[in-house]
């Protein structure tokens, strides 16, 4: 771990569970969660990807399409099994696939929500009984700027991800009583394998960088980095809150 960066204590031993932990964002959360000494699953259906992250960190990889709840609720309760009751949830897991107005028909768009919002909470549901049993615990969503910059060609995941702002503060007033603590990471256009094999262009990241009060590629630990302070003790009075970590582009 470099020494530029912070430790945190109180995450050492702690049972973490990250969505979507396999390639980008979330293998940089599972990571940099493993270097704090945390006892780190992961979720995902990439199974290829989710070998390669387990072998570089050590955690564990349960592969689950977060799609069948069946499914997500066994791999909930087996993350639990090997790690001990689980205190910090990190929901990251989606994809930001583009999509035409007039091409969404209902069976997408239940999909759509089914791929970016739905399963942030039955994850949620699944392991707040873990969190009270802990005396409490610290659940992370992930967001997106996407919605608050009013991006269009994909309606159907910036519908979901502005949702994740509605379920973050609802849970977090339903769980403060139990000592836990529910908060939003706002990514902006991080540089990912994924976004630059598929979106980036001289063009696109020009307009971006103008916006950014910031200059320079966010990078996944950039997200990862805030995700650790929000799971740590350090932030015990913060929830309900949403964290743009988007260079001040949005």
């Amino acid at each position: 771990m470099s020494d530029r960066f912070a430790h945190y204590p109180s995450l050492t031993g702690r049972a973490v569970l990250v969505t979507g932990g396999a390639s980008g964002i979330g293998a940089a959360i599972v990571a940099r969660f493993a270097e704090q000494g945390a006892r780190v699953a992961f979720l995902d259906f990439d199974a290829e990807a989710g070998m390669r992250t387990a072998a570089a960190t050590g955690a564990a990889f349960l592969p689950c399409d977060l799609r069948d709840i069946a499914a997500l609720r066994a791999a909930v309760a087996e993350a639990g099994s090997r790690l001990g009751d689980i205190t910090v949830l990190v929901n990251n897991a989606a994809r930001d696939d583009r999509h035409a107005l007039d091409s969404v028909e209902p069976d997408y768009w239940d999909e759509r929500m089914a791929t970016n919002l739905r399963h942030q909470f039955f994850c949620a549901q699944a392991v707040v009984p873990m969190m009270r049993r802990a005396g409490g615990g610290s659940i992370v969503n992930l967001g997106s700027v996407s919605w608050m910059k009013a991006q269009g060609g994909m309606p159907a995941y910036t519908t979901a991800k502005a949702a994740v702002r509605g379920l973050t503060r609802g849970l977090a007033r339903d769980l403060g009583p139990d000592r836990i603590r529910v908060n939003e990471v706002v990514p902006g256009w991080v540089y990912t394998e994924r976004q630059v094999a598929l979106w980036v262009t001289p063009e696109a990241e020009a307009r971006s960088q103008e916006k950014q009060c910031l200059k320079g590629r966010l990078q996944a630990d950039d997200i990862a980095r805030m995700v650790l302070w929000l799971a740590a003790d350090d932030s015990a009075m913060v929830t309900a809150q949403h964290f743009v970590v988007d260079a001040g582009g949005s």
